[in-house]
């Protein structure tokens, strides 16, 4: 039997599965030649013991650098795999900074909109305000104006008569008897018409008149427009 050398203990001890891996694995047989063995001189002996233990050592020496290489090149894994993760969490914190900084701008922007929005609204406001008082004065002035040119022309005609009594006056002047106590049915029928006629002339003189008074309105409209630009300039 091979003696058992701490080397060979490590190499179980590190790699469990080498030893057996090297004591199951099939070695092909090798074709030996049919040579004589070589003559020993007399008086020298072959060491196999510290034959076989310099080549442990030479398998060990290899398995340590196998090793040695497979730790450094896990710590440059690490190493690679922590300043990935460093860069990860950078671009992330970057990430969350231009978001901020964005979200931070468009509340801005946001709040100067409104800012000029409620400006322009005040402005508007302020303007109708000015052109309802401008409108206001041009209206009162011409209503004293144009009561002013009342009381004179009252003065002028005399007694000024109320909407009533105008009324009253105007039907009185347009109404006539009708006279159909001694008509037969020919001739009820003939003033019927003549009724209908009436109406339908009247029911046409108000149409006109409205109509103008529209047109009078919008021409007022007009000129108090006109009055208000020049009072601008």
């Amino acid at each position: 039997s091979l003696p058992i050398y701490p080397e060979f203990c490590v190499i179980n001890c590190v790699f469990p599965s080498f030893a057996h891996h090297e004591e199951e694995r099939p070695r092909p047989k090798p074709m030996v030649p049919q040579l004589a063995p070589p003559k020993i001189p007399e008086g020298e002996r072959v060491d196999f013991d510290d034959i076989h233990r310099k080549r442990m050592e030479k398998d060990f020496l290899e398995l340590q650098t196998l090793i040695d290489v497979h730790f450094e090149q896990r710590k440059k894994e690490e190493e690679e795999l922590i300043g990935l993760k460093e860069r990860i969490e950078r671009r992330r914190s970057e990430r969350a900074e231009q978001q901020r900084v964005r979200a931070e701008k468009e509340r801005d922007r946001q709040t100067r909109i409104a800012e000029e929005r409620q400006r322009k609204e005040d402005e508007e406001a302020k303007k109708r305000a000015e052109d309802e008082a401008k409108k206001k004065k041009v209206l009162s002035n011409m209503g004293a104006n144009f009561g002013g040119f009342l009381a004179k022309a009252e003065q002028k005609r005399g007694k000024r008569l109320t909407g009533r009594e105008i009324k009253r006056k105007t039907l009185s002047e347009r109404r006539s008897p009708l006279g159909i106590d001694n008509l037969r049915e020919d001739g009820l029928r003939q003033r019927a018409q003549e009724m209908w006629n009436w109406i339908h002339q009247l029911e046409s003189e108000k149409f006109d008149l409205l109509d103008q008074m529209k047109r009078q309105k919008y021409e007022i409209v007009v000129l108090l427009n006109r009055i208000s630009h020049a009072q601008k300039l």
